[in-house]
């Protein structure tokens, strides 16, 4: 439970996570993820001054930078118990972040489009985040729910990335698509736990973190087996949700702020044609931007992107 703040055991720091594959050292402090890095930084470094939180628990490391809370959970990846254990690791997560806001959550999920017995591993993985919601926060949990994303990785454990915070946060969605946690049943006897944007202004900044987003009309995939078409409706669902967060048409181009990107690809041989069309139609010069090779939550869809917007 985050109430207090034990003096830190070191100098206070910019929070680093890492992801595999980069051919450099990043030291013991960061956060290794287990998604392999494919081009532009292969650091996310969005947390100043993090002071880290002792005795945070077993699988479970925290920080503070500034007036928000991050954290880092882990749960040994069991492909047959994979409910059970998104469930444990969620309600660390709800336990640490107790008397504060969820803002934005990134999972990262080992084997996340195969099948355990008559569910896919996302499906599952959905499943223990919802229940872990509803024991936490009661049956009408859904306007509660933070940004957030969920894509393959290569390692054996299940992993969060999580902020939270004491300022209320605003939740958004993206009026050409369903609410995710209102999918039918064709996609799972729980639906994914998660709003498609969340706004936070912690006093001196404003931060707008826009979950992983791709070529999602309604709650259909769209251009399945398509680069292009699902890259093209991929850009149309950011201008919709940056619309929908105050942003404007463009994920606030054009104005003071600091833009951080991930690109998770699919297919490694796509980051070329990827990153081409993304400089040419998103992207600015001074954009923060890493590719990962990831499994996408579902088998058709070949690439997604978030965005993490600093004002």
């Amino acid at each position: 439970m985050l109430t207090s703040i034990p003096s830190p055991a070191r100098a206070a720091a910019r929070l680093r996570i890492a992801f595999a594959g980069a051919d450099r050292e990043f030291g013991p402090d960061a956060v290794q993820i287990a998604a392999p890095w494919l081009a532009g930084a292969a650091t996310e470094d969005l947390f100043e001054n993090a002071e880290p939180v002792p005795s945070a628990g077993a699988g479970l490391r925290l920080f503070r930078s500034g007036r928000l809370w991050v954290g880092h959970a882990q749960e040994r990846f069991v492909s047959g118990e994979l409910a059970a254990r998104t469930e444990a690791l969620y309600r660390r997560i709800l336990e640490a972040s107790r008397g504060r806001h969820l803002y934005r959550i990134w999972n990262y999920v080992p084997q996340i489009n195969a099948h355990t017995g008559e569910l896919e591993t996302y499906r599952a993985f959905c499943q223990g985040r919802s229940f872990a919601f509803e024991a936490f926060m009661g049956g009408e949990f859904e306007p509660r729910l933070p940004a957030a994303s969920a894509v393959g990785s290569q390692g054996t454990q299940l992993e969060a990335i999580f902020v939270a915070g004491e300022m209320a946060p605003i939740h958004f969605e993206n009026p050409e698509q369903v609410p995710a946690y209102h999918y039918p049943i064709e996609h799972g006897p729980r639906a994914p736990s998660f709003a498609r944007s969340t706004v936070v202004r912690d006093g001196t900044r404003t931060w707008t973190f826009i979950s992983g987003t791709s070529a999602i009309k309604g709650h259909k995939t769209v251009a399945p087996g398509s680069l292009d078409g699902q890259l093209a409706c991929t850009l149309d669902n950011l201008r919709l949700i940056s619309r929908s967060s105050g942003l404007g048409e463009n994920l606030g181009a054009g104005q003071l702020v600091k833009r951080h990107f991930k690109v998770y690809l699919r297919h490694a041989a796509d980051l070329g044609a990827a990153r081409a069309q993304l400089e040419r139609l998103l992207f600015r010069p001074e954009d923060v931007v890493t590719y990962l090779h990831s499994d996408i939550c579902r088998a058709a869809l070949s690439i997604e992107i978030e965005a993490t917007l600093v004002a």
